[in-house]
């Protein structure tokens, strides 16, 4: 079975549609209404090697918030249906990922757990989005994924390509996490539940 989810998100700041598929190619159609969040996302989907369609609209006459947050929410969510269909995987992941200057690292757990551990600082200077929600969009992402996330970004000077190398990293890791595990006897864990 593949692992495929579709989630609609609708309230009166956002309208999400998102769809994943874990086993995919890479491909991504994204249209957020937030260039680099579009950019952002592709890299996540190509270096995972998921299929992610994303279509959003939101209050960005207002600002960016509440449209990355619930994108976040959205891939949380889809991350957890698509799991479902696949009990038997590795559950942690793993990625180091260096973008010219920066460096990010991404471990977790799909432990059913969440925790966000953030320990990224950015530069003075922007990208095409506010830093601040960096951490939100992971935030979402790992409390309605049952992600248990750690990002550490330990150097870097760029805004951008710590950005970069933490959507890289993170579909790296989901990548290896969400993998089937041929040895496992239904779900990863000595509880015999997640």
């Amino acid at each position: 079975m593949t692992p495929l989810s579709r989630i609609t998100r609708k309230t009166k700041e956002t309208e999400v549609e998102l769809e994943l598929e874990l086993d995919g190619r890479g491909e991504a159609q994204i249209q957020t209404g937030i260039p680099f969040l579009d950019h952002m996302l592709h890299l996540f989907a190509a270096h995972g090697y998921f299929d992610l369609k994303v279509q959003a609209q939101g209050d960005l006459h207002v600002d960016q918030h509440h449209t990355v947050e619930d994108i976040g929410i959205c891939l949380g969510r889809a991350i957890k249906e698509a799991l479902k269909q696949r009990p038997g995987v590795r559950r942690y992941g793993e990625a180091r990922v260096p973008m010219d200057e920066a460096l990010a690292m991404v471990t977790l757990d799909l432990s059913n757990r969440p925790f966000l551990h953030f320990q990224v600082t950015f530069p003075p200077g922007a990208a095409g989005l506010d830093p601040q929600l960096v951490k939100e969009f992971w935030r979402a992402v790992c409390v309605h994924g049952g992600i248990t996330l750690h990002i550490c970004v330990p150097y870097g000077e760029n805004t951008h390509h710590i950005i970069e190398a933490v959507f890289k990293a993170a579909g790296r890791a989901l990548d290896q996490a969400t993998q089937p595990e041929p040895r496992a006897q239904g779900v990863p864990s000595t509880k015999g539940v997640l």
